[in-house]
């Protein structure tokens, strides 16, 4: 009976919060460079984090990223938006993966099956700009099926 009283209590105080939200995540908080980010797919959230955060700034640097696939992937396209003061500036998409053309080894995955990615990125741009910005990251499948969203808040304070 205890557990039953438990569990409804907790299951009222969920309804009160009404929070449908994933936490906000810290990848970096050094020196004058924080990165957070939180998942903007309301059901899923997923895992990420850089070695050496001082080490964005030389423009490589390795990542951790890791999900559990929802949704198989024959098709993978990625859209990213730089938005400062509400207004994005910046917006770049590509296709990564397709029939008979991948190029990520994860590729192919089906739904269910856990996606981990450790390795280099580097980044396509001669200095990260000072201020406070987001990025905002979305990957879809073929059926335009969001597979990983995220917004990124940088916070950058660093002269190169």
């Amino acid at each position: 009976m205890k557990t039953a009283n438990a569990l409804a209590l907790v299951l009222v105080l969920l309804y009160i919060n009404g929070s449908t939200e994933w936490p906000t995540h810290t990848v970096c908080k050094e020196d004058n460079l924080e990165i957070y980010y939180k998942s903007c797919d309301p059901r899923q959230d997923f895992a990420f984090s850089i070695d050496h955060c001082p080490d964005v700034a030389t423009h490589n640097f390795n990542i951790r990223a890791a999900m559990v696939l929802k949704r198989s992937i024959k098709e993978l396209r990625v859209k990213v938006d730089l938005i400062i003061n509400g207004k994005t500036v910046l917006s770049y998409s590509e296709t990564l993966c397709e029939p008979g053309h991948s190029k990520l080894i994860f590729c192919g995955k089906k739904k269910g099956e856990h996606l981990y990615y450790e390795g280099p990125v580097t980044l396509g741009i001669q200095e990260i700009p000072q201020g406070d910005y987001t990025i905002s990251a979305k990957l879809t499948n073929e059926d335009h099926a969001i597979i990983a969203c995220a917004d990124f808040t940088v916070k950058n304070y660093l002269d190169y």
